[in-house]
C-alpha cells in the first residue's frame, strides 16, 4: 500500500490501484485509517448493546441444564413464559456464535422434500395425521413398531402405542381408542396417512433427541421411553411450526392467553428502557405473527 500511495501522488488514485491491481477501496480504507490511527478503538459502543455482565448471564442461562438441547427461539418462549426477558432471539445466537456454541449436536439425516398438503385444519380435532416407525431392537433386525397419531392443527400427540408387528387391525384399534378419548363425533374428523411431513418431522423430533437410545432392550424399554417423550413433546416442547407453543396448549384451547401473557412480559421488560422501544414494536410484531399462524 505504500508504494500505492507514493505512485497516487503522480498519477491519481485510480491509475496507481490499476496499475498495481490493488482495489480502490481498499486503498483508500488504508489511507483513512492511517490518517485516523484511533478512529476503529475509539468506536462507541451501540446503545442497545448488552454490556458484559448482561451477556454473560443471557449465556450462563442458555447453557442451563433445561436449555442446554433447545434452540434460542424454544429458550426465548420459555423465558417469556417464566415471566423474564433477557434479550432477543438474535442476540442469543450472537453471543452463542461468539463463543463457538452454535451448531447441531448429532449428525443429521437428509430427509425429502414435501409438498404441503391440501387440506387445511382451522382447529383441533379436524384432521389427524397418523404413521408408523421402526424402532431397534436388541439385536440386528429386530425391531419394534410404534404407531403415532398426530393433530395437524395443534401437533398435539392424540394416540400411541408399540407393537411387536406392523398390523393394520391394531392402527384401527388405536383409532378408535384415540377418537373415544377426544370426543371425536361422527364425521368431524379427516385421517391422513403414510409419508407425511407433519408425522415425519414428529418422529425427527424423537430420533434427534439427546436420551433417545441406539437400541432398545425389549419392548417395555420402548414403551417406558415413549411414555416419558410423548409427556414432553405434548406439554413441554415449545413447537416452531405453532409459535413456539406447546401442542397441549394450543390443542386446548390456551394460545391466545399465552401470547397475550407474553405480550405483557415484553412491554414491561421494555417500559423499563423506554430507548428499546422500536425493539418492542418489531418483537410484539413477531408475537402477532405466532398468533395468526396458530389461529389461523
Amino acid at each position: 500500500m505504500n508504494t500505492a500511495g507514493s505512485l497516487a501522488k503522480d498519477v491519481g488514485v485510480k491509475d496507481a490501484c490499476n496499475a498495481l491491481v490493488i482495489p480502490r477501496a481498499s486503498f483508500y480504507r488504508w489511507r483513512y485509517r492511517g490518517e485516523h490511527p484511533m478512529k476503529d478503538n475509539c468506536r462507541p459502543a451501540p446503545p442497545l448493546a448488552l454490556t458484559y455482565h448482561e451477556r454473560k448471564d443471557v449465556l450462563s442461562t442458555l447453557r442451563e441444564e433445561r436449555f442446554v438441547d433447545q434452540a434460542p427461539q424454544e429458550v426465548y418462549a420459555a423465558l417469556l413464559d417464566g415471566g423474564s426477558y433477557l434479550c432477543s432471539v438474535r442476540t442469543m445466537y450472537r453471543i452463542l456464535e461468539e463463543n463457538q456454541e452454535v451448531r447441531e449436536r448429532r449428525n443429521q439425516l437428509r430427509h425429502p422434500s414435501y409438498t404441503k398438503p391440501e387440506i387445511l385444519a382451522t382447529a383441533p380435532n379436524q384432521v389427524w395425521s397418523w404413521d408408523i416407525t421402526k424402532l431397534r431392537g436388541p439385536v440386528k433386525w429386530t425391531y419394534y413398531y410404534l404407531y403415532v397419531i398426530l393433530d395437524i392443527f395443534s401437533r398435539y400427540v392424540v394416540g400411541w402405542m408399540v407393537a411387536h408387528r406392523e398390523k393394520s387391525a391394531l392402527a384401527k384399534k388405536l383409532i378408535e381408542q384415540s377418537c373415544e378419548k377426544q370426543g371425536i363425533q361422527r364425521d368431524q374428523l379427516i385421517i391422513v396417512s403414510n409419508d407425511n411431513p407433519y408425522s415425519e418431522s414428529q418422529f425427527k423430533t424423537m430420533k434427534y433427541r439427546p436420551d433417545f437410545p441406539e437400541r432398545f432392550g425389549c419392548i417395555e424399554d420402548s414403551r417406558s421411553f415413549c411414555l416419558d417423550f410423548f409427556h414432553w413433546y405434548n406439554t413441554m416442547h415449545y413447537h416452531s411450526g405453532i409459535g413456539y407453543l406447546t401442542p397441549e396448549d394450543v390443542h386446548y384451547g390456551r394460545a391466545e392467553q399465552i401470547i397475550k401473557e407474553r405480550e405483557k412480559i415484553l412491554k414491561m421488560a421494555f417500559e423499563k428502557h423506554p430507548e428499546h422501544q422500536w425493539h418492542y414494536q418489531m418483537l410484539s410484531g413477531l408475537t402477532n405473527r405466532h398468533r395468526m399462524k396458530v389461529i389461523r
